[in-house]
């Protein structure tokens, strides 16, 4: 058995994106304030948030959307429109940021992309993410880009299947053991996670250990070398 591809998550992977949404947070506490505490404002946001998945998705604008409705409900539908403006000004400036590789990964993606064709693998907002891809300068490494509503073990089956030449000769990388980890081990290919310093609690979930297609690397720079011992 031999790898032939290689998927790569893009937040929180290749660059920062957690601690945008970490900041935004603390501004948006900031904000509202004199409404509530804000262990309260983040457990109603989070609340908020996992409600409107099914119908926004993942990504800045549905975010945005939540914290609206999140000062709405929290005042009783009375946030102040400086409020409103503040929520809307800040979601802007989430998807303005720049974008810039995390260490080690212009250096790791140019080697792999010698020997396995690569896959980018990532939810959220599709123009965003595709402006995300431009501004790092990577988008000529891959093979294919897949934005997907949702990462589960069919997507993965399907992605790598119609890129590669199935999951059971493919890597998935990335740093959310739920979403880059194991519905891809559940598909069939290996699962390489490399943790960032900060994860969302929806993305949490325990790790797979003992595993055989699992490993934890501590750098996305040990992936190659990972990859070509394998089998």
């Amino acid at each position: 058995m031999s790898i032939t591809t290689v998927g790569l998550d893009a937040d929180d992977t290749l660059w920062h994106n957690e601690t945008i949404f970490r900041l935004t947070h603390d501004r948006f506490s900031e904000l509202l304030s004199d409404v509530a505490d804000k262990d309260v404002l983040e457990q109603r946001l989070a609340e908020v948030e996992k409600r409107n998945l099914r119908l926004y998705g993942y990504g800045v604008k549905g975010f945005t959307l939540s914290m609206i409705e999140t000062a709405m409900e929290l005042t009783g539908g009375e946030a102040p429109s400086r409020v409103i403006r503040e929520i809307l000004a800040v979601g802007r400036e989430m998807l303005t940021e720049p974008v810039e590789p995390l260490p080690g990964v212009d250096d790791t993606l140019a080697a792999l992309s010698q020997r396995y064709r690569l896959l980018l693998i990532t939810k959220g907002d599709l123009l965003h993410q595709e402006q995300k891809l431009a501004a790092s300068g990577l988008g000529d490494l891959f093979a294919a880009v897949e934005i997907v509503s949702e990462k589960d073990a069919s997507t993965y089956a399907r992605v790598f299947s119609r890129h590669g030449t199935g999951a059971e000769e493919a890597v998935m990388c990335g740093n959310s053991m739920r979403s880059d980890i194991l519905p891809a081990i559940e598909a069939g290919a290996y699962g390489a996670h490399v943790p960032y310093p900060l994860t969302w609690a929806h993305e949490m979930a325990d790790a797979p250990e003992g595993h055989p297609r699992f490993v934890e690397l501590a750098s996305i720079r040990d992936l190659p070398d990972w990859i070509a011992n394998l089998g």
